[in-house]
């Protein structure tokens, strides 16, 4: 306590500097010895583990003490420089030097006693099960530890020892937490390995241990929201959580989505809590869950897990909210793929019942919503689900495309009878708009005044005919799909459409080359890709014309048509019967190569060569029609088998005609062996039972074979004298001058006739 003088000298601004300097001096030796002491309890506090808390508090004390009088001792200072600074600036300055030295001691002092107060306050916090307060009182001792690394001159040894004990004590808060959260959400997973499918999740359980509280609301416990605010406070609850999501995920909501048979049960065991159950049920494995059925159960959980677990503000966020970010993108993806896939409609007639999954997951999203495990309007998962005409377009195009490959690479030899009163299967069409009806009618009254005459009753109808039986399938495919357009949206019409197209277009590529040695080795698999081709380009003229009132813009206004493929189509089944044509004509002129040209028939080898070639070309022709008869339509069988019988007897003509002496005996073996061919090779020509209604046409052997009379002709002068010659060709207009030329009929008369007067006369004859 000062002396009363002193207070004067004070007032009057006197005061001794030395009395002043001495003060300082002595509250430093009190700053110096309380931080020794504090140092030294600390530093036995936490370096040591000394039981000291006794002491402590009495240095805690003892600082504040020091704290208030420094204070004081700092006011007066400073009150007492501003009076005399014109008198004793330096003075002053040293003495507010040692003062702010003091003064920083002191403040490390001060963040040393929050430390000690905020550790005390963090063990007491700790075993009450206080986790909120203890993870703030860490923080607050995290804070003061700071600041003391914050002074530069600060060189304080303990500052090691206080961040080590700092570190044990947050892993110590943390490991509590972690047990605490392992004992309140327990999971059983099944430990077999072998299982698959949805008996691997069977038995699959998720415990909520004391869920409830005590009044029995379904709401999170106090000391499970004090563990979780706890986790947010040391940073560590996002880690937690998302490990929680990828367990919940992979072992509980995914499966539910993927497996009908799984169903979830919640129940409640006293002295255990919530617990939720996955249950496999004896059914089909192979169903797949309906879109109602996936989201009532995915309710379920949530519903439950947000009641006993999630219900719970962290900071402006509720833990749903949290969970919701982490499962939702990978949980609506796979209830995409695993349901809503594949409950998309594979017919049109069931899209407006699709309305109906549609208000489901509208529902569905609205209670996670409400849940907070959404945050925003519109989602993935809506937004495919209203996407629905979109979705049945692409399904149905795949599945058509898929359809009709399978189709294509089947087998080809099955095949069905056409008439030409079949007719396509066309399901009943609404009638077209009243603007494109009038446009018709005029259209329809124009071409009746234009055409008087009526069509043939057989006008634009198929000649009777076999098909495989997948390509009937094929067009009943495309004409089915056409149907789905009717009355769809106009992009999922274009899309039908164009798949409708593209089908035709796939037949056209992948036919010819998947089957293109069966159909160069079978004569019958040419002719029915031949009737293939024919009967799609027949229908592919008229097929756009049926649909395209029918259909919406722009297809209704001209762009729906299949004309611009039949030229391509009717080429297609031309070239593959052509080659089918040239593989039998080379067949067939390699067994005439094997009758030694026809000469020397005398010889009896080499008649019976010859005899053996014609009836080899006759054996082949009537296999051929065999095969064919009943396959391809009429006029193409009679010029198919004319075609061939013509080049047979073209090379057999030409051999002859090349031989230069042909005896008597040579003659009439020649006479012999074409007229087997003329007795037997119209017999290929002969026409079914029930085909006798063409049989005017098929017993015109010449009009198919165009060498037949040139044939005969020879057949005739092989056994003829000279004077019949003569006659037959008639100064050149007969029946022989109208098959040969003169050189021609020189040529035979000169091989068949020795040289002598009348055979002289008979050539003069022929001019």
């Amino acid at each position: 306590m000062a002396s009363f003088v002193t207070e004067v000298l004070a007032s009057s601004g006197k005061l001794e500097k030395e009395d002043l300097a001495s003060k300082i001096s002595k509250m430093s030796r009190k700053v110096d010895d309380t931080k020794e002491e504090v140092c030294d309890m600390i530093n036995k506090k936490y370096s040591e583990f000394l039981p000291n808390l006794q002491a402590s508090e009495d240095l805690m004390q003892q600082v504040d003490a020091v704290s208030k009088e420094m204070e004081v001792l700092k006011n007066c200072i400073e009150c007492e420089v501003q009076k005399n600074i014109h008198v004793a600036a330096n003075e002053y300055t040293k003495l507010k030097q040692q003062l702010e030295k003091n003064t920083t001691v002191i403040k490390m002092l001060e963040h040393l006693k929050e430390f000690h107060s905020s550790m005390e306050d963090f063990n007491k916090a700790l075993q009450e099960k206080k986790y909120v307060d203890a993870a703030t009182h860490l923080g607050t001792a995290r804070k003061s530890v700071d600041s003391l690394k914050d002074w530069k001159t600060s060189e304080l040894p303990l500052l090691s020892s206080l961040s080590s004990e700092l570190t044990v004590q947050r892993e110590n808060l943390i490991y509590h937490l972690g047990d605490e959260w392992k004992r309140l959400v327990v999971w059983r997973l099944p430990s077999s390995k072998d299982a698959a499918g949805p008996t691997a999740f069977h038995k699959v359980d998720l415990v909520l241990s004391a869920a409830c509280s005590k009044d029995d609301e379904p709401k999170p416990t106090p000391l499970l929201c004090s563990i979780l605010q706890a986790l947010a406070v040391q940073g560590d609850l996002q880690s937690k959580i998302k490990l929680f999501s990828q367990v919940l995920l992979k072992n509980m909501l995914k499966p539910l989505v993927m497996y009908a048979s799984l169903i979830l049960t919640v129940s409640k065991q006293q002295g255990e809590g919530i617990i939720l159950s996955l249950e496999c049920l004896d059914e089909d494995h192979e169903r797949r869950s309906k879109p109602s059925e996936v989201y009532s159960k995915l309710l379920l959980m949530l519903n439950t897990l947000h009641s006993h677990l999630l219900d719970v503000s962290i900071g402006d966020k509720k833990l749903s909210a949290i969970l919701g970010e982490l499962i939702w993108e990978e949980m609506s993806k796979c209830i995409i793929h695993e349901c809503l896939v594949y409950s998309i409609p594979t017919n049109s007639s069931e899209l407006e019942r699709y309305n109906i999954v549609i208000k489901e997951t509208e529902a569905f999203e609205k209670a996670l919503a409400d849940m907070e495990f959404l945050q925003g309007d519109s989602t993935d998962l809506l937004k495919y689900a209203r996407d629905v005409n979109c979705h049945f377009a692409s399904k149905k195009c795949r599945d058509v495309i898929v359809a009709a490959r399978k189709l294509m690479t089947s087998k080809m030899h099955n095949t069905v009878k056409i008439s030409p009163e079949s007719k396509l299967r066309l399901p009943k069409l609404r009638p077209p708009s009243s603007e494109v009806k009038v446009k018709q009618e005029v259209v329809k009254e124009e071409a009746t005044m234009e055409n008087s005459k009526q069509l043939s009753a057989c006008s634009l109808r198929l000649p009777a005919c076999r098909i495989s039986e997948s390509v009937q399938q094929l067009m009943e495919l495309a004409v089915n799909t056409l149907c789905e357009a009717v009355g769809s949206s106009t992009q999922c019409a274009l899309q039908l459409f164009f798949t409708v197209r593209n089908i035709f277009q796939l037949f056209y590529d992948v036919v010819p080359t998947y089957h293109k040695e069966n159909l160069l080795k079978f004569p019958h698999l040419a002719a029915v890709q031949h009737n293939n081709c024919m009967y799609l380009a027949h229908h592919l003229l008229t097929l756009g014309h049926l649909f395209r009132a029918h259909l919406p813009q722009p297809l209704s206004e001209g762009v729906a048509t299949f004309v611009d493929m039949v030229p391509g189509f009717r080429k297609l089944g031309a070239q593959c019967f052509l080659a089918q044509l040239n593989v039998q004509r080379a067949e067939l002129l390699e067994r005439l190569s094997t009758a030694h040209n026809f000469c020397n028939l005398d010889d009896e080898d080499n008649y019976i060569a010859a005899s053996k070639a014609v009836r080899q070309v006759i054996h082949q022709l009537k296999q051929l029609g065999t095969v064919w008869q009943d396959v391809l339509p009429v006029s193409i069988y009679c010029k198919a088998m004319g075609n061939l019988l013509n080049t047979a007897i073209t090379e057999i003509l030409a051999k002859i005609m090349m031989l230069e002496d042909i005896s008597s005996e040579d003659g009439e073996h020649l006479h012999t062996l074409c007229q087997t061919v003329i007795e037997e090779g119209p017999l290929v020509f002969i026409p079914l039972a029930e085909e006798n209604k063409n049989k005017r046409y098929q017993e015109e052997v010449p009009l198919y074979v165009k060498k037949w009379s040139t044939f005969k002709e020879l057949v005739i002068v092989l056994r003829a004298n000279l004077q019949e010659i003569v006659d037959r060709w008639a100064d050149g207009k007969g029946p022989l001058a109208v098959e040969f030329s003169s050189s021609e009929v020189k040529s035979l008369i000169r091989a068949l006739f020795q040289n002598t007067e009348r055979r002289a006369a008979a050539l003069t004859k022929i001019k």
